[in-house]
């Protein structure tokens, strides 16, 4: 896409100070964030026609339609800028570690009064200590489990209660919310977990065994056996942090390998002088990227606020060397360097990342080749079986979910060349049929709505989620938006196909490839469906809750929806985060804060009280 004229002429007349620069498709969509030094150099360089230009900037610049740019006021803003925008908005074209959103975190509140200890894959500037990302969610669950039968650390969500739970009967927690022991002691308790998840041995074991024995030698061998499992979790978390000493304190050492655009990136966690783990990520949008590029993508994505940063960060190369190492200082309040190894330990240490690195490469390319060439065989069984004019490298599927036609909606998912591409999955939340179900006008209307779209991939083959009349509902609507695709539908009872022009069905052979690609794409257009389903219904029900909080009217129901998004969210929030909502009062935060650790009786009560109330 060439630009116009108006964005050449606003690229020419940039300032040349310091900002972020956006570049922007025809539908408005950011497909790019960059900082920049010189914002008007910088921009320039793009629309400039170099040989030399990198394929993955050509192909940006092919969808670029228009550029926006933001002063800040040095460079420093404009990388901490610039890490936000790309989280925020996770543009096409940016490196991105994979799905970076997801990766679980083992989460300490230390800023309450009695910190709890659980897994969350968010991290947020709350003052908490967050360990991670982790590759393995078991992995975390299995710390966790051991964190809390070593040191008992409380992980409800509440503190309200007036006897203990079963976690104190099963000697995971010490019950700090009936006091049954002091704000000093638990403190202790929670600065020995934190140690261990940073990997730092400060004699916890030792501690453990003496108090083990003085508790043996007073007679008290509940108490001894008490620290006698704990000496034992806290063995096997040290064992599953897989400790090998190699010297050096604390560091990162961040290994990179690249091959037919795929890259991977080895973490070494190195803690103490000894090597405590490694975390294996993939990069996306990262063909033909330098080494200090992808350097740079990890350290934005990586190092985010609340994550441990070590005092050294072992790398091949980086951009703005100095600019990330004042970041870093600044959240890790201590001196933070960047360090390029030429020779000795830490040479040797970058060097085996990257050979690890890309033994896991190879190790996911063959994967990925295999399961391109199972992906590839079911294209074709299907292309074969259902007697298509081409093969089907592009299906799309649908699904609708409602409860008894209460927010009714329908989802598209995509398959290309047999895999799930998710950018191209679509929810629609249908107009026509709220308040009673009827599942073949559904079907009419999100047909309607999708090949109405002009601006949309033609697809190879339409696959509907039902029987028969799904099917024939679909497809006259289909036909007069001039899409001329294939049309199936898939019955659930007995795995039947339904074929345009044909009366009778196809029943395809078990556990065949072919088959095995029809179901999985069914089903993952139910699962985009429920998901979005219950959504609905979950603020269709977080409203009716509010309705019963005593000084939230619609006003303020609609403002706390808009902050918190989910009940989960709301219910986690503190009386302070409640009032900081625009419209709420301190006595209203209270209000909704305590409502929601009353026990089922006491909110029924509360319920009750007010449809009197409403009654009189």
């Amino acid at each position: 896409m060439a630009l116009s004229e108006a964005v050449l002429d606003k690229v020419r007349n940039l300032t040349i100070q310091p900002g972020v620069y956006l570049w922007k498709n025809d539908r408005g969509q950011i497909i790019y964030v960059g900082k920049a030094v010189n914002l008007r150099n910088r921009v320039r360089s793009y629309v400039r026609h170099d040989a030399k230009r990198a394929p993955k900037v050509t192909a940006m610049m092919s969808h670029a339609a228009d550029v926006e740019t933001i002063v800040v006021a040095n460079e420093m803003e404009a990388l901490i800028l610039e890490n936000t925008l790309i989280k925020k908005h996770r543009p096409r074209y940016n490196i991105m570690l994979r799905d970076d959103k997801t990766y679980p975190y083992i989460k300490v509140t230390v800023q309450e009064d009695y910190p709890r200890v659980f897994m969350t894959r968010r991290v947020h500037r709350d003052g908490a200590r967050y360990f991670g990302p982790f590759a393995d969610a078991g992995a975390v669950h299995r710390v966790l489990k051991l964190i809390q039968r070593a040191f008992r650390i409380r992980s409800c969500r509440t503190m309200q209660a007036d006897r203990p739970c079963l976690q104190y009967h099963l000697h995971h927690c010490d019950a700090p919310c009936v006091h049954y022991i002091t704000k000093g002691e638990y403190g202790k308790l929670v600065e020995q977990a934190v140690d261990i998840l940073e990997g730092r041995d400060t004699g916890v074991v030792r501690r453990l065994q003496e108090q083990m024995e003085a508790a043996a030698e007073e007679m008290e061998f509940e108490k001894a056996a008490m620290y006698r499992d704990q000496i034992t979790a806290v063995k096997v978390i040290q064992e599953q942090q897989n400790i090998t000493t190699v010297g050096g304190g604390d560091m990162d050492v961040l290994g990179f390998a690249g091959d037919a655009g795929q890259t991977c990136v080895q973490i070494y966690t190195i803690r103490q002088g000894r090597l405590m783990g490694r975390e294996t990520f993939s990069l996306e949008n990262s063909a033909d990227e330098t080494a200090a590029a992808l350097t740079s993508a990890v350290l934005d994505q990586y190092y985010v606020d609340g994550v441990f940063v070590p005092k050294e960060i072992i790398v091949s190369a980086v951009e703005d060397k100095e600019d990330y190492e004042r970041r870093l200082t600044l959240q890790k309040g201590q001196n933070v360097a960047l360090v390029i190894p030429q020779r000795g330990l830490k040479k040797k240490l970058l060097t085996m990342a990257e050979d690890n690195a890309r033994v896991l490469l190879e190790q996911r390319r063959l994967q990925w080749q295999h399961d391109t060439d199972k992906t590839s065989g079911a294209v074709e069984a299907l292309a074969r079986v259902l007697d298509l004019p081409r093969l089907p490298e592009r299906m799309e599927c649908f699904d609708i979910s409602h409860t008894q036609g209460i927010e009714t909606v329908a989802s598209m998912v995509v398959f290309e060349h047999g895999r799930p591409a998710k950018q191209e999955y679509r929810r629609f939340k249908l107009k026509t049929v709220q308040g009673k179900p009827d599942d073949f006008k559904s079907m009419a209307e999100i047909m309607g709505r999708r090949y109405g779209e002009r601006d949309w991939p033609a697809p190879d083959l339409i696959v509907i989620d039902g029987g028969k009349g799904q099917l024939h509902a679909a497809l006259p609507i289909i036909r007069e938006a001039g899409c001329e695709a294939p049309v199936i539908s898939l019955a659930k009872r007995i795995e039947e196909v339904f074929v345009e022009g044909r009366s009778d069905s196809i029943i395809l052979s078990h556990h065949t490839p072919e088959l095995q690609l029809l179901q999985a794409i069914r089903d993952e257009a139910h699962r985009f469906a429920i998901t979005y389903h219950r959504s609905l219904r979950g603020k269709r029900n977080l409203v009716s809750i509010l309705d019963h909080i005593e000084g939230i009217g619609p006003k303020r129901r609609k403002a706390l929806w808009g902050a918190f998004k989910n009940l989960d969210a709301m219910k986690a929030a503190t009386v302070e985060e409640l009032a900081a909502v625009p419209g709420m009062t301190r006595q209203a935060a209270e209000n909704v804060y305590y409502f929601f650790r009353l026990g089922t009786d006491e909110k029924r009560k509360v319920v009750e009280n007010k449809a009197d109330l409403q009654n009189v």
